[in-house]
């Protein structure tokens, strides 16, 4: 355990000092957080039907995607691809640790690092003058913390299994691709989950996209009830687990059937 708390340690020290990076990263996200809330500004202006969110909860809602966005599986990282991709992963299986697991704690600080650095400005900035509002309540809060760490360890153990894929891929370009956008629409990014039909809902309910960025988000604004979120908790944790096993199934699978050549 002391070797992999090491590594997230030392990745976390790396990741951090990339602070003009974040800069940029925070205006990206607050430039394009404007353009989407004065979309659903529009549209609530111009609509008299009642909507399953509030428009104070949907710029909520935009502003906690926002600075949570770089907790998606939207990219993997890119020392693994270029490892696979020159033989170097030899390097890797002689390591003492489980090569699963090391290249796990990889992801989560890549996952965690940057997004901390760009998060807290992100939510600052939008409360004080962006209509962000706080959680109605302490446990809303405790709910969404608690919830927000299962999508954390869910969307690491996702990256991990598409990484794993790379061990049957040439680049891992069109994988990446492929995930990008089903994970964008499915875990609410895209659209608020509260917004599609209804007859969607239960299948939206069932997949493990939702635990990724919409639950928490919910949790948040107390659409959720803070003890419903243990529960969901439980669930975010099942799908990663059933990740984590297909991941390490699939790794199991490919280091037999790995063969690097060169001097």
């Amino acid at each position: 355990m002391k070797g992999y708390l090491a590594l997230i340690g030392a990745r976390f020290r790396v990741l951090l000092q990339y602070r003009a990076a974040a800069a940029a990263g925070i205006g990206t996200q607050l430039f394009f957080g404007l353009i989407r809330v004065m979309i659903f500004q529009a549209f609530y202006r111009s609509s008299a039907h009642p909507q399953p969110m509030s428009y104070v909860d949907i710029v909520t809602y935009i502003w906690l995607g926002q600075a949570m966005l770089g907790l998606l599986p939207w990219n993997l990282d890119s020392d693994v691809q270029n490892m696979l991709r020159s033989g170097n992963v030899s390097y890797e299986l002689v390591r003492p640790l489980d090569l699963y697991w090391h290249w796990y704690c990889r992801a989560f600080a890549m996952r965690v690092a940057p997004t901390l650095l760009r998060s807290v400005p992100v939510i600052a900035l939008a409360m004080l003058f962006l209509g962000m509002q706080t959680p109605p309540s302490l446990a809303s809060g405790l709910g969404w913390l608690l919830t927000t760490c299962g999508a954390v360890v869910l969307n690491c153990a996702f990256m991990m299994l598409v990484t794993v894929s790379l061990f049957w891929t040439l680049t891992g370009e069109g994988i990446q691709r492929a995930v990008l956008p089903l994970v964008y629409v499915f875990s609410g990014m895209l659209l608020p989950l509260a917004f599609w039909p209804a007859w969607m809902q239960p299948l939206l309910h069932f997949l493990p996209f939702r635990g990724m960025m919409d639950l928490p988000f919910r949790v948040y604004l107390g659409q959720v009830a803070p003890l419903q979120a243990v529960p969901e908790f439980g669930i975010q944790l099942l799908w990663t687990a059933a990740f984590i096993v297909a991941g390490r199934t699939l790794l199991a699978r490919g280091t037999r059937r790995l063969v690097a050549q060169g001097g």
